[in-house]
This record gives C-alpha cells, sequence and structure tokens, in this order.
C-alpha cells in the first residue's frame, strides 16, 4: 500500500515548498520552551533533550524523540528542543529512519533555522534595568525607575515621545529594584497592553472574515506567534506587542483564518487574502523577527 506522508510544519518557519498542506496541530500549553536550544544544539550535533533514537544525516548526529501514535502518516516536526518524529503503529523503523533520510535536507534546513533563530533571540534579550531600551508597538520605548513613586498607584506610565526622544515608560519602582522585579513590572504592563491591543485587532478583522472567536487567550510560547483551536479560542504570544500593528494583524488574520480552514491550503490563503492582500510580504518580515523570551 502506497505510504502516505505529511509533514507537520508549524506557522512560524512556515510549510515546506513541496510537501502537502500540514494537519492542524493541537493547541500548545503556554509557557516557555523546557530548554534553551543552545543547550541541546551543538555544531553538527542535534539532541532532542527527550531523543530516544538517533541517526546520521549528511554527516550530522540528529538524536530525536521517537514516538506512535493513532495516526495514518510519519509526520516530522521541528521545534524548539529540536526534531520530533511521530508514526502509525503498524510502521517498521526502517520505513521511519529511510523517510528521514529522504526529507534530511529539509530536516537540517529547519534545524539550523532554529539554531539560528536562538542567536537572534539571545541577541535581542533585553537587560531590565533603569535605563533599559525595548520595542512597544514598533517604537523604541526607554524604560525609567520612578523612585519618588509618583507612579505607585497605577504601576506604570508611559509618556509618549517628544521632540524626536523616544518615549518612556516609567515604573513605580525604587531604584534598588532587581532585574526580577523590573522584568515583571515591565512585561505586566506589556501584557496589559497586548490584551488590549490584540483584542481591538480580533474585533476588527473577526467581521471581515465572516469569523467568531470565543476567546483570546495571551500566549508566552517559545516559537509560535498564535495558534487557533476548533473551539474558536484565539492565542496569540503577548511578545507580539513589539512589533509594528501591521505584524499584529497579520497574525491576527492568520489565526482567524483557521477558523475557517484548519490548514494551510490554498483556500486558507485565499480567505487571508480577502483582508489582506500583502500578506505574503507580512509573513516574510514576521520570518525576520527574532522570538524574543526577554
Amino acid at each position: 500500500m502506497q505510504r502516505f506522508v505529511q509533514l507537520a510544519l508549524d506557522f512560524l518557519t512556515g510549510p515546506d515548498p513541496v510537501a502537502k498542506p500540514p494537519a492542524p496541530e493541537p493547541p500548545r500549553v503556554d509557557g516557555p520552551p523546557a530548554e534553551s536550544m543552545t543547550a541541546v544544539f551543538q555544531q553538527g550535533v542535534w539532541h532532542h533533550p527527550r531523543a530516544n533514537r538517533r541517526v546520521k544525516l549528511a554527516g550530522c548526529e540528529v538524536a530525536y524523540e521517537f514516538s506512535r501514535g493513532k495516526r495514518r502518516t510519519i509526520g516530522l516536526s521541528v521545534g524548539p528542543e529540536g526534531l520530533s518524529v511521530r508514526a502509525p503503529r503498524w510502521t517498521t523503523v526502517g520505513e521511519v529512519e529511510a523517510f528521514i533520510h529522504e526529507k534530511s535536507a529539509w530536516v537540517l534546513d529547519k534545524l539550523r533555522a532554529s539554531r539560528e533563530r536562538v542567536g537572534a533571540l539571545e541577541r535581542a534579550r533585553t537587560v531590565w534595568a533603569d535605563g533599559a531600551e525595548f520595542d512597544f508597538l514598533g517604537q523604541r520605548v526607554c524604560l525609567r525607575l520612578d523612585p519618588a513613586h509618583a507612579f505607585k498607584q497605577v504601576g506604570a506610565v508611559l509618556v509618549p515621545a517628544e521632540d524626536g526622544a523616544m518615549a518612556t515608560l516609567w515604573l513605580g519602582l525604587a531604584n534598588n529594584a532587581t532585574e526580577a522585579q523590573i522584568r515583571d513590572a515591565a512585561q505586566a504592563w506589556l501584557m496589559r497592553q497586548a490584551q488590549q491591543v490584540f483584542a481591538e485587532s480580533l474585533q476588527r478583522f473577526a467581521p471581515q472574515l465572516g469569523v467568531s472567536y470565543s476567546k483570546l487567550r495571551l500566549s508566552s510560547a517559545g516559537t509560535r506567534w498564535g495558534s487557533a483551536s476548533a473551539d474558536g479560542t484565539i492565542r496569540l504570544n503577548w511578545r507580539l506587542v513589539h512589533l509594528k500593528p501591521e505584524m499584529i494583524d497579520y497574525v491576527v488574520v492568520h489565526e482567524l483564518s483557521h477558523l475557517r480552514h484548519m490548514d494551510h491550503s490554498p483556500q486558507f490563503w485565499d480567505v487571508v487574502a480577502s483582508v489582506l492582500p500583502d500578506h505574503a510580504e507580512r509573513r516574510k518580515a514576521l520570518k525576520r523577527v527574532a522570538l524574543s523570551g526577554g
């Protein structure tokens, strides 16, 4: 019997151009990846932290997580921890390894891209301290502490930019606040802004796409900007609030369009294009952004 195969590609890296459209993935648990890829990936070596099999691909050692389940196809996915392989219960190990070798160029390309994203993420990490700078809706913001506690009641206040100077986020914290305290206060403010910005974008585009979403949840996933569930739940990474509004709108439209088509078929992209004709350019721009954990 002819073996049907399908690559489960994530939204961040995009589908392989020669692969069939991927099946929808189940919602991921919100939170950071279990282990930094810098601790997992070495030059010429890719070890998944839960690896139970390994294979040599073009001189590189790839230790991958292998599991079986109720599925009809062999699935390959590259996430923040490395390569994961899922296969039907009746598929032999030889067939699985043959398929990995067949797709070795794709696997190694995605693993290298993941390593590059981690490097960019680490370079973009914010050191949370008085005077730190970060992006908010695509504009640079300077973080300042408020030892006089003028903003203690509200926690944080954003003072808009004037005369060419960057905007300032004042935090109601003393000068001796720890990095963790500063980070938590700043990120709490960013998450509140994200909730409001995302909700406005969802409410604007859902009627245009002819869909209804049931709830919005903020995500802190390590590799995904967003996801959509069949029950109408939209998860959006709160770190999107660092990006320009047009990037946020693209992710919102992408996930809302999944409520029409839970795949990346031509029909899905037609739905996206119905409200964002320039979606391809926005998607390319989004791929160049490091999903920063700071």
